[in-house]
């Protein structure tokens, strides 16, 4: 009898120091879910952070497309009247330079020093106070007045 005793006891005991070890465990698994869980909320946060970080460059960068469309345009028009300004009437151009050279000579230095300019601009540089408050066509940038010369209204 003191062997079945001693049997059952042992049974009692093993569930008990298995079920001590099992709580043991869940606490463990417990603790390394919410770490896990703090963690993913703190993910979930930067990503979000970084989502509205993107949608607001994605909006600059349309701005900048847009204000970029706008100064390609205007270059296109500005070459197209520069276009017809040099073939006006069916002029022959190297004849006229042959005949008038240093004319031809004095136009050309000067518009290659306004394209320049145009250039610079189309690049960022700023523009300077004589060019914002030009107003008269002598007073303009002849190669590209729509973005050299804001002030300037043609007639």
């Amino acid at each position: 009898m003191l062997g079945i005793r001693l049997f059952f006891i042992g049974i009692l005991a093993s569930a008990v120091i298995g079920a001590g070890v099992y709580v043991m465990k869940l606490r463990s698994d417990n603790a390394i879910l919410k770490s896990n869980a703090i963690k993913m909320e703190s993910a979930i946060a930067d990503q979000k952070e970084l989502l509205e970080s993107q949608k607001a460059d994605f909006a600059e960068i349309l701005k900048s497309n847009q204000e970029m469309n706008k100064l390609i345009g205007n270059l296109k028009n500005d070459l197209d009247d520069l276009d017809k300004r040099f073939n006006k009437k069916n002029r022959d151009f190297g004849k006229l330079a042959i005949e008038k050279t240093e004319v031809i000579e004095r136009i050309i230095n000067k518009g290659s020093e306004n394209a320049k300019r145009c250039i610079e601009i189309a690049g960022g540089a700023e523009l300077t106070e004589q060019e914002k408050n030009a107003t008269k066509k002598s007073e303009i940038n002849r190669e590209c007045p729509s973005i050299a010369n804001p002030s300037y209204i043609p007639y």
